[in-house]
């Protein structure tokens, strides 16, 4: 139970929070976003399912609330961007899940799934549901590609690392703590 993802509910709650909070963010560049850099020290600590399950839910979830005009609800976008976070997530697992901390096994990481992951959702999905033609939609996808790989690199060099030694290696936010905690509060 002390390493079980029912134990890491309120860390996947603050993950969950932070990535939609940065997401919402107005002006924000394109494809620089938090959601593989939270993604991979949650699935290093519970494995695959808790990768693709953060990665998945990050998706839906915040395409459930946006509040952008013509981009909020549901759509083809939701489900191809959610299964491909979905994998990426559970691929972290496997790929994170006995490696040491060390930035590099999370900036490698990142780097082939940011690759992988535009290419699916830029080329592919554009061809394939927008008619775009392939070359076209390939050549469009190269700066937000740049863009998504410094922000995901950075994230992984940076975040990644901190965000698995304070939010989710820390006792003091597993589920029993912080209940813990609550139940010893008294009313003002």
């Amino acid at each position: 139970m002390k390493n079980s993802l029912r134990q890491g509910f309120p860390k996947y709650l603050i993950g969950f929070l932070v990535c939609i909070g940065i997401r919402l963010l107005p002006f924000r560049p394109p494809n620089v976003e938090p959601i593989m850099t939270t993604t991979m020290p949650f699935a290093r600590k519970w494995g695959w399912y808790a990768g693709a399950l953060f990665g998945a839910l990050s998706i839906m979830i915040y395409d459930s609330i946006n509040p952008a005009k013509g981009f909020a609800r549901f759509g083809v976008w939701t489900v191809v961007t959610a299964l491909m976070y979905g994998l990426i997530g559970a691929a972290a697992g496997f790929y994170l899940l006995n490696k040491p901390g060390k930035i590099r096994y999370y900036v490698g990481f990142a780097f082939l799934a940011t690759l992988l992951y535009d290419f699916v959702t830029g080329p592919i999905m554009s061809s394939l549901f927008f008619k775009m033609p392939f070359m076209v939609a390939l050549i469009g996808q190269i700066p937000f590609t740049l863009l998504h790989l410094a922000g995901n690199l950075a994230g992984a060099a940076v975040v990644s690392p901190l965000l698995y030694k304070w939010i989710v290696s820390n006792p003091h936010l597993d589920t029993n703590a912080v209940i813990a905690r609550l139940r010893n509060v008294k009313p003002a």
